[in-house]
């Protein structure tokens, strides 16, 4: 079945009929505030309802982390994991075609409507793993913006890598790329008293997520070495700050931050946090002893396909 909402196409061929994820009864609110709010307005709402879900979908600093990057002309671009659509609007606007995926129809319904002026937006809701099946489309870019972390909840396997990069690597073009946005588990901001973004502890994933079996994020070398191990070995790291949720600067290898610059690193809006040191004066002595790609709080990494 499919249907348009304003000029966006939501494809519920591969839909099952149940929403597997779920922020709860927030998403009503959200499918309302699209429904009825022009796009301009939505800071208005953001500061009116004090909201982090309303915060997390709508604020329009979500798409700083790829609004800077240079797609190639023409390029096709798929979203795995795209939710409520807070950065479908920026591929839609960088991209001549955008396919969405996400398991929910009322996520789905979210961003068609936020996004309804979209004529290059088709949204294909289901299970990752049957879509990438009967996808005979190839794409220039495939974009896991947040979900390369739940890989053992999609594959449900201890080691579901090897087979999760190769069903997207069979998903591009020739020399086509992949964007990964995902949180350093070493990263500073958790050194210093956050919570650890996906099960709401401190310390999780500094002590290697004990207990936990459906979520985990990595280091650098841990990212690396996954690439490495899986064929994958052209990539390239950026570094978005303060985090990759809500970037204000993303800096590279040939850009690195200097000593003073990194001040943002009070915020965590969805949780309270303790602070157990300055993290300016922590980053600044990382900074001068060239550490600070092993310890920025987030990646966004462009890995390019391996070829058969």
């Amino acid at each position: 079945m499919r249907e348009y909402i304003g000029k966006v196409l939501l494809n519920l061929d591969y839909y099952d009929g149940e929403d597997a994820y779920s922020d709860g009864e927030i998403e009503d609110r959200l499918l309302e505030i699209v429904k009825t709010t022009d796009r301009k307005d939505y800071q208005k709402i953001i500061l009116s309802e004090g909201s982090w879900p309303i915060f997390y979908h709508l604020s329009p600093q979500r798409e700083n982390i790829l609004d800077w990057y240079e797609f190639s002309e023409g390029a096709s671009v798929l979203e795995i994991g795209a939710g409520c659509g807070a950065i479908s609007g920026v591929l839609c606007r960088r991209a001549k075609r955008v396919v969405a995926n996400d398991l929910s129809r009322r996520r789905s319904r979210i961003n068609a409507y936020k996004n309804q002026d979209a004529d290059n937006l088709e949204i294909m809701v289901g299970n990752f793993n049957l879509v990438s099946e009967k996808l005979e489309e190839r794409f220039d870019y495939v974009t896991l913006i947040g979900v390369l972390e739940y890989a053992k909840s999609y594959m449900g396997k201890e080691n579901p890598y090897p087979e999760y990069l190769d069903k997207i690597n069979r998903l591009l073009k020739p020399g086509g790329k992949i964007l990964i946005a995902i949180e350093n588990r070493l990263g500073m901001k958790y050194f210093a008293g956050c919570k650890e973004d996906h099960v709401g502890r401190e310390f999780a994933g500094i002590e290697g997520y004990p207990g936990i079996d459906f979520v985990e994020t990595f280091s650098k070398p841990e990212l690396e070495k996954l690439l490495m191990e899986n064929g994958f070995p052209n990539y390239k790291f950026f570094y978005p700050y303060p985090d990759y949720k809500f970037p204000s600067v993303i800096y590279s290898d040939e850009y690195l931050p200097k000593p003073g610059e990194l001040r943002r690193n009070q915020q965590n809006f969805d949780a309270d946090r303790v602070l157990l040191f300055d993290e300016g004066k922590a980053f600044d002595t990382i900074l001068r002893s060239g550490l600070f790609p092993i310890f920025s709080n987030s990646f966004l990494i462009e890995v390019e396909k391996k070829e058969s």
